[in-house]
């Protein structure tokens, strides 16, 4: 048993503090384990355990390779040298963690003599603190790469590191910064990396790290008593699709399908909620739902937003150092709106609402231009009160030019999703009809975690019925249509953000193909009907022209009485007695029989016409009129000659020909 204690006491000295100023417990043995995973298999493990020697509650746990001192002497060595050898990398889009891993191969290589001789085991271990401390986060890196965690948190020094995990909410850590020179380098480190500043003078520091999570941030004691402070915001690197809200359940597909159509017809919401509501998610995650065809500007204080929108300005305001008199070089939300107005956005999109820039917005929207935003509320009422408030000072009268507002709120659910006993949900959503009238079209049941919708009373798409001139009942339909084919995606298994705008192009591309197969069959059905009108005033004409030559030549028409057949000898004596009379021509008669074939002739022609070329000519009334004018014309010519002489008619004709 001593043999087995000594190796065990041997065991436990040879691993070695890696990070100074920062405390990291380890776990023991009769720690009770609830969950455990890699984060950075198999260099880093997350466990979530329990035990009363630890409080109530439950714990997140660091478990980290340990490093011996020969590990940690080469590791010091390593990092020794690249701070001098370190050349940057010449090509653009390198990944900084695989680029200093080669780097730190090379050295490994180069100074092998010195460095001491490893396992390839080891060698790694070594080359993960390097990595690690270098380009990563120091003591909190196996949090950043958990993607269960969504908020990390430093209260100060001595108070161990808080996180939000998404399924067992806000638990401690087993991290304590016990240096305030180490968290003080901490925090300079991470400014730096987000390209900002922040000392004494300039305590505060509101930034966004290389990864897009949102760092906020207080230096040593000139703001906070307990030190240096940090919480970061993590964001997916693979941000939320509307499929992905849909399958966890923040909205349902009807709900989607109707922002889908307000957002078509150029209509502006807002989204508000509490802090960690998630309103810039679903935002974001809305934003694939628009055309791929508007041009959209996002204003930002820390860049969060990424439509899947090739025509995208990214505007983000900027603080100024200024320590002098002089004119500050700040740029605030205020002045990037209206900047942006100058690009003659679709929509402006603003990250949160919160100043004087709301001001500016609503101006926007008063002036025809769409807006989304967020902003901090916990109901509708409390926005329009926080609007026509200082500093936002909007009027009552601009209101109703934010169509619809989103309630979002973090909520417990009645019955587990996915194993998340709480999750995040859209509460209510409102039309905004006057500056005190809210028409809710849809609200969450928390009894049932179901949505109720009543899109039937919308005021926004009774607006959108009377501008495109399309009835309620058709709008409805359509939105019956969306709704079903946000489901057939969200079936399909696509949820990448791209994808699923691009399905939204299809959903365009296919209804507009549809279209133009109902145009041709309307064609068609339109020759048919002008083929039949022409037959039928074809019809009509051959009708008119014979009530004409009855009203002419009523004679014609006399029944004809039987004669005795007269002898030989008599027909011949009766033909030398009596001159052959020459026969009248049936003028009107001749005339008209050719008259109405040309017209069927010209029926014919317009309709082989018609068939390429779009109405152009004159129409079958026009055609028919001339038609019947020249009846009547003739008719009347040949009353004239019926009841006129021969000789006076050519006397007539003659005069007529000698006329200049």
């Amino acid at each position: 048993m001593e043999i087995l204690n000594r190796f065990k006491k041997q065991e436990t000295i040879s691993k070695v503090k890696v990070d100074n100023g920062v405390d990291i417990l380890e776990v023991k043995p009769d720690f009770e384990i609830v969950a455990e995973y890699y984060a950075q298999e198999p260099h880093s493990q997350i466990k979530i355990l329990s035990s009363p020697d630890l409080g109530e509650g439950l714990h997140y746990y660091i478990d980290e390779v340990p490093l011996s001192p020969e590990q940690y002497e080469t590791y010091e060595k390593i990092v020794r040298i690249l701070s001098k050898e370190f050349r940057s990398p010449t090509e653009e889009h390198v990944d900084p963690k695989e680029y200093v891993f080669e780097q730190a191969e090379i050295i490994a290589e180069k100074y092998h003599r010195s460095l001491g001789r490893f396992t390839v085991e080891k060698w790694d271990q070594i080359f993960y603190y390097v990595v690690r401390d270098l380009i990563g986060y120091g003591p909190i890196q196996a949090i950043m790469e958990d993607p269960n965690i969504e908020d990390i948190s430093c209260n100060g020094i001595d108070v161990p590191v808080f996180v939000w995990h998404r399924r067992y909410e806000s638990i401690p850590t087993n991290i304590t910064f016990t240096s305030e020179q180490a968290l003080n380098d901490f925090l300079v480190k991470m400014a730096h990396r987000s390209s900002k500043h922040i000392s004494s003078a300039q305590p505060l520091l509101d930034a966004m790290l290389p990864e897009k999570h949102r760092l906020a941030a207080t230096f040593m004691k000139e703001v906070s008593m307990k030190g240096s402070t940090f919480c970061i915001r993590k964001f997916r690197a693979d941000p939320y699709s509307i499929v992905d809200i849909i399958k966890i359940g923040t909205l349902s597909e009807r709900i989607a399908a109707y922002f889908w159509l307000i957002l078509e017809h150029k209509k502006s919401f807002m989204i508000v909620g509490g802090t960690g509501a998630g309103k810039t998610s679903i935002l974001n995650a809305l934003l694939s739902l628009m055309s791929q065809n508007e041009k959209i500007v996002t204003v930002e204080e820390v860049p969060e937003l990424s439509p899947p929108v090739a025509n995208w300005t990214q505007l983000q305001s900027r603080e100024s150092f200024n320590f002098g008199s002089g004119p500050s070089g700040s740029i605030s939300l205020f002045d990037l709106i209206k900047v942006s107005l100058r690009y003659r956005p679709d929509y402006v999109i603003v990250g949160e609402v919160r100043g004087e820039e709301a001001y500016v917005l609503f101006q926007a929207l008063a002036t025809g231009h769409g807006g989304l935003c967020t902003m901090h509320a916990d109901s509708i009422d409390r926005v329009v009160k926080r609007l026509t408030s200082p500093p936002m000072n909007v009027s009552e009268v601009y209101i109703p030019l934010m169509n619809v507002a989103m309630y979002i709120q973090r909520v417990e659910l009645p019955n587990k999703k996915d194993g998340y006993s709480f999750g995040r949900r859209v509460r209510t959503v409102s039309e905004i009809a006057e500056y005190d009238n809210f028409i809710e079209v849809a609200r969450w049941d928390p009894r049932k975690d179901v949505f109720s919708t009543w899109f039937k009373d919308s005021f926004i798409l009774q607006q959108i019925s009377s501008s495109s001139g399309l009835s309620m009942e058709e709008l409805l339909a359509e939105l019956d249509k969306r709704e079903q084919y946000i489901r057939e995606i969200v079936e399909s298994g696509v949820r990448d953000q791209r994808e699923v705008a691009e399905r939204m192009l299809f959903y365009y591309e296919r209804q507009r193909e549809a279209k133009e197969e109902k145009q041709v069959v309307v064609a068609t059905t339109d020759v048919t009907s002008v083929k039949k009108s022409s037959d039928d005033v074809i019809e009509l004409l051959k009708d008119a022209s014979s009530s004409f030559l009855k009203e002419i030549a009523p004679e014609e028409n006399k029944p004809v009485t039987a004669k005795p057949v007269p002898t030989e000898n008599k027909l011949v004596s009766k033909e030398k007695k009596t001159a052959p009379k020459e026969k009248k021509p049936e003028t009107g008669l001749e005339f008209t029989h050719d008259m109405l074939g040309f017209l069927q002739q010209t029926f014919a022609e317009k309709e082989a016409k018609e068939t390429t070329v779009k109405e152009a000519d004159e129409s079958d009334l026009d055609m028919a009129t001339k038609v019947l004018w020249q009846i009547a014309e003739d008719a009347t010519k040949l009353l004239v000659k019926e009841s006129t002489p021969l000789d006076g008619l050519k006397n007539a004709e003659a005069e007529e020909v000698e006329q200049p």
